[in-house]
């Protein structure tokens, strides 16, 4: 029997590649639903290719331009209630791959729909996680961490205890800056903080690399999925991106986990289970085992670092603030309105406001209120700036 599945954010990196995945085993699966935003042609093109029936779009221009291509055997829907049309019964997997804050409110409303949902939207973990914990549980939908850092911890934590854990280690390639002085950041431009050594990935996602604030919210995830405390968990620089997560247990054992710079790898193994099919991959590379040259996190040169420190154990909705203002902010450097340390700089300035430490006390409400916080955010992080 074919596996039904649904693809949230289908023309993004992500969805490209669980794509690409499928069609090299077309005849195990049926999807039954991609979404995009803006980017209709593509999405038409994959649906073609893989024989979907129902596509959203959610961008209004989009979705019109595509209506009226009156495309026979495809429904196009403009919004993300039409999943309760969609949906008869639930299908067998979720990948919800929607960057941006957008991507909470579709994964929240698809986990009642799907046997099990597959997160690689920083934003909603780190900002609904909460909400997304009490849906997995009210529907019995289990969930799996894409990211390569959070699946390398999932997949080490097989037979083992929460409990059990000392110390888990995420590694950080040091981004494009890694070996460039301090001196000269605040001239970074934008080809050079996008150009990421080792993986290929959007222009937000690849400053936040070079600032290394993807760190600081891979740590906020971690500690969120897994239910640990802040105290557990620590960054290491590792340049060849080998090593991805490093789990030392009570009991004096080290579980290291490696794969290639590749997210095909997560994303295979989010969507088999490790069951009865095997990927491609590189050898063994033993030159990168023999020179994994691991390092603590200079934070004066990465100083996003710092702001770990600030966060509490207990649950706030001071990290949903740092991730809609570094959005904002990293925006307006991709626009050229700031320079690259404005970046970390301002996030510092923000989140030390009288006005946004009283968010330490208080906790995360409902999509409806996070959104609100997300405009006044934006608006806030503009007027300090321009």
């Amino acid at each position: 029997m074919k596996k039904k599945l649904a693809i949230l954010g289908s023309t993004g990196s992500i969805g490209k590649i669980l794509i690409d995945i499928i069609k090299k085993n077309k005849k195990s699966f049926k999807v039954v639903l991609l979404t995009a935003n803006k980017n209709y042609e593509e999405i038409l093109n994959q649906a073609k290719v893989l024989g979907v029936k129902n596509i959203i779009i959610t961008d209004k221009v989009s979705y019109l331009k595509l209506k009226r291509k009156k495309i026979r055997n495809i429904k196009v829907f403009n919004n993300y209630d039409s999943f309760n049309v969609i949906f008869k019964k639930k299908v067998d997997y979720v990948m919800s791959s929607i960057s941006g804050i957008y991507g909470l409110e579709p994964t929240i409303k698809i986990i009642k729909h799907t046997k099990k949902i597959a997160i690689a939207n920083k934003e909603s973990i780190i900002c609904g996680w909460h909400l997304i914990k009490k849906d997995l549980k009210k529907y019995k939908t289990s969930f799996i961490p894409v990211d390569s850092e959070h699946f390398s911890i999932f997949y080490s934590l097989k037979g083992n205890k929460i409990s059990n854990i000392e110390k888990i280690f995420l590694t950080a390639s040091g981004g494009p800056l890694n070996n460039i002085p301090i001196k000269e950041f605040k001239n970074v431009k934008i080809s050079k903080a996008i150009n990421h050594p080792n993986w290929k990935m959007g222009k937000k996602i690849s400053v936040d690399s070079a600032t290394m604030m993807n760190k600081v919210f891979e740590i906020i995830e971690a500690k969120k999925i897994f239910n640990l405390k802040y105290e557990i968990l620590d960054i290491l620089v590792h340049p060849s991106s080998y090593i991805h997560a490093i789990t030392k247990f009570n009991d004096g054992m080290i579980n290291i986990i490696a794969h290639d710079t590749n997210m095909r790898i997560p994303i295979f193994n989010s969507l088999y289970d490790n069951k009865d099919n095997k990927l491609s991959t590189n050898k063994l590379d033993i030159k990168k085992l023999n020179f994994l040259n691991f390092k603590k996190v200079d934070t004066n040169k990465f100083p996003s670092i710092k702001i770990i420190k600030k966060l509490k154990n207990t649950q706030s909705l001071l990290e949903t603030i740092i991730v809609l203002a570094n959005d904002e902010l990293v925006n307006l450097f991709l626009l050229k309105k700031i320079n690259f340390t404005d970046i970390v700089n301002n996030l510092q300035k923000l989140i030390n406001m009288r006005e946004f430490k009283i968010y330490n006390h208080r906790k995360p409400g409902n999509i409806n209120s996070i959104i609100s916080l997300n405009n006044h955010i934006r608006n806030t992080v503009n007027k300090m700036i321009l």
